[in-house]
């Protein structure tokens, strides 16, 4: 019987091509800033569940990712301290190996599965480098306070989150920083995203006033499916003065968006100021942008092919820094 492929012992021909996806990583994302920098990430990792447990995938086999695309995948999370996952599948085995390959100072923390009909099952997930951030006690799902059903007028939202917004605190630097990721359903005529969208936004103000006290940071980030600036969608995101990074503005979120007609699924967005006029993000907002893993990756694949290799997303990215004592 042939040996089983180890993930950590990659054959000649896939550490040279490693190598060059690093070089060309160094030209658009240097390695992990450090000292008084944070790279924050999200990445919508399509249907991040099974595995191929080999270097490369048979003709027509399922799934499509395998330890060579896992390398690639950990080529690029290596480059920030926290990154936000969305579409981890119940089925464990790419984490699971993804976690080797970044090594034992990387940790996860993730939701249990999703269940109903638009759940897609999914879980929604942190990767993190242990040497740089550290949890700081809170991980919570945010859910609709059922007291609140009977205030919701025509258009709210009218039953709880189809995939429940995650939320955990992190410690850098002696501060303290809230990530709270979501993948909002995608189904049906983007007018039904609006109340989900308009629900979330308003949770999440209300959340940033509480923390204010503390010197909490509060940063939403992840898959919020909205289709361009200006749009019904947007407008419920921004309702309660969420600002989406000026970064990533008018960058592509997926492979398939066409030049000039790009969608705005992927957001990094925070406060500026509270309801009374207060600044609530303490972290200063630095370079952004996301990571085009196409030219370099693609090879023979289509893009759908590619999507189901890699992702049909992009990662896309934020720095901070601490404020001045």
């Amino acid at each position: 019987m042939p040996r089983e492929a180890d993930v950590l012992a990659p054959p000649q021909r896939v550490s040279d091509r490693v190598a060059r996806w690093e070089e060309a990583l160094d030209a658009m994302l240097p390695g992990r800033p450090g000292g008084t920098r944070l790279r924050i990430a999200t990445w919508n990792l399509r249907v991040f569940g099974g595995l191929t447990k080999d270097w490369t995938t048979p003709q027509g086999a399922s799934p499509k990712r395998n330890f060579t695309d896992l390398h690639m995948i950990a080529a690029v999370l290596r480059r920030f301290d926290v990154v936000a996952v969305q579409e981890v599948r119940g089925d464990l085995r790419a984490l699971r190996h993804l976690m080797k390959l970044l090594g034992e100072h990387w940790a996860f923390i993730l939701t249990d599965v999703t269940r109903g009909e638009d759940a897609n099952p999914e879980r929604l997930a942190f990767l993190f480098d242990t040497r740089r951030v550290k949890p700081s006690g809170l991980a919570c799902e945010l859910v609709v306070p059922l007291e609140q059903g009977a205030d919701l007028g025509r258009g709210e939202l009218d039953r709880q989150f189809a995939r429940t917004p995650y939320a955990v605190s992190f410690l850098w630097r002696e501060q303290t920083f809230i990530l709270v990721t979501l993948h909002v359903r995608f189904g049906g005529p983007p007018a039904d995203r609006v109340p989900e969208l308009r629900a979330i936004a308003r949770w999440l103000a209300d959340w940033a006033e509480r923390e204010f006290g503390w010197d909490h940071n509060l940063i939403a980030l992840g898959d919020f499916n909205i289709d361009r600036v200006g749009d019904p969608l947007f407008e419920a995101f921004t309702s309660t003065g969420l600002v989406p990074a000026p970064q990533l503005a008018g960058l592509p979120r997926t492979i398939f968006d066409d030049p000039g007609a790009g969608h705005f699924y992927d957001q990094i967005a925070w406060f500026t100021q509270g309801g009374q006029n207060r600044p609530v993000l303490t972290l200063e907002a630095g370079a952004g942008g996301q990571v085009d893993f196409v030219p370099q990756l693609q090879g023979e694949h289509t893009l759908n092919e590619l999507s189901f290799h890699i992702s049909d997303h992009y990662p896309m990215w934020v720095e901070f820094t601490a404020p001045t004592p």
